[in-house]
């Protein structure tokens, strides 16, 4: 349950954004709703549009098994304008007790026709439209894992990296769960999705701003406030650290790391917009709603150090528990 202090308790967007006018919609992103966790559930039940027009990014993690996630993603695509979906990693688990015991893309593509009769947009489908007071901006949802580049520090290879993270017993259940089948390995198949991912950007047409979404973090930097460092090679990949430069990117949407926070990096605003597990939000609770404004953006601009370039600087956070 969303603690009383919240000042977003219903799903709504936190007070100060200003109010929606009718038939103007709101771009709205949220991720990691672990819906097959009993007390999320009723957060997943409490998310509301606050206008007809609103749409909703589901940046990952929505739940394990697909007959979670049709319940949660159907139920916000009944709600919402527009609903666009990425993966998380618990997306493309196969947990043994699932009935569905597809494993690597075969998994991905049955989620992928799940959302497809829901009429939810996928990372295979063309970049939408969202009608912005300013102009279309195109939502991109980004499906693109992670190659084990972002190491644990001081290691140089991926074996010394895991070889670290198993030490100290800080291990993403991926390893045992998130198959890559047909690819190798994961990280092959990270590189595939890049590859055709960075194509797909490529031939938009430069003109029309972007909105990056995807699970995984497009840089290292979100990842340093994490208690456990060791985390964060299952946390993205070295090879898009400069999409939010290389293409005319308007925000930057993820969640992963549990750590819900707006950061600039190079000018570029990054959204963490993560629920969680209940242990961390009865913790921090909500302070800026369940669901965060992405566009029109109304909040802070980037602080004048980060107009330019480089991350802001940020309190240590747990973290590296997604």
């Amino acid at each position: 349950m969303t603690p009383p202090s919240d000042p977003a308790p219903h799903g709504a967007p936190a007070p100060g954004d200003g109010s929606p006018q009718p038939g103007r919609g709101r771009l709205l992103a949220v991720s990691d709703l672990h819906a097959a966790v009993s007390d999320n559930r009723p957060i997943v039940e409490s998310l509301q549009p606050t206008s007809d027009a609103d749409w909703l990014i589901v940046a990952g993690d929505v739940a394990e098994r697909p007959e979670d996630i049709r319940w949660a993603l159907g139920l916000l695509a009944e709600r919402f304008a527009h609903v666009i979906w990425t993966p998380g990693n618990h997306e493309l688990w196969t947990v043994s007790k699932d009935p569905v015991q597809l494993r690597g893309q075969a998994r991905y593509d049955h989620l992928v026709e799940l959302c497809r009769e829901l009429g939810v947009t996928t990372p295979e489908d063309p970049f939408p439209l969202w009608p912005g007071p300013d102009g279309p901006v195109a939502i991109a949802p980004l499906f693109l894992l992670y190659d084990y580049t972002f190491r644990a520090p001081g290691t140089h290879t991926k074996e010394e990296s895991l070889a670290v993270a198993h030490e100290s017993g800080i291990v993403c259940n991926d390893e045992y769960l998130l198959h890559p089948d047909p690819y190798p390995t994961r990280e092959d198949w990270c590189r595939a999705r890049v590859a055709e991912t960075g194509r797909r950007l490529a031939e938009h047409d430069p003109q029309i701003p972007l909105v990056l979404a995807g699970h995984w973090p497009l840089v290292r930097e979100p990842t340093s406030v994490m208690w456990y460092p060791e985390f964060a090679q299952w946390c993205g990949t070295e090879l898009t650290a400069d999409w939010h430069r290389r293409f005319n990117v308007a925000a930057v949407v993820y969640g992963h790391l549990h750590i819900p926070r707006t950061t600039w990096y190079d000018g570029v605003r990054f959204e963490e917009v993560s629920i969680g597990y209940p242990r961390e939000w009865r913790e921090r609770g909500h302070p800026r709603g369940l669901l965060r404004q992405i566009l029109p953006y109304e909040g802070e601009p980037a602080p004048p150090e980060q107009a330019g370039a480089g991350p802001s600087a940020q309190p240590r956070t747990p973290g590296g528990t997604a």
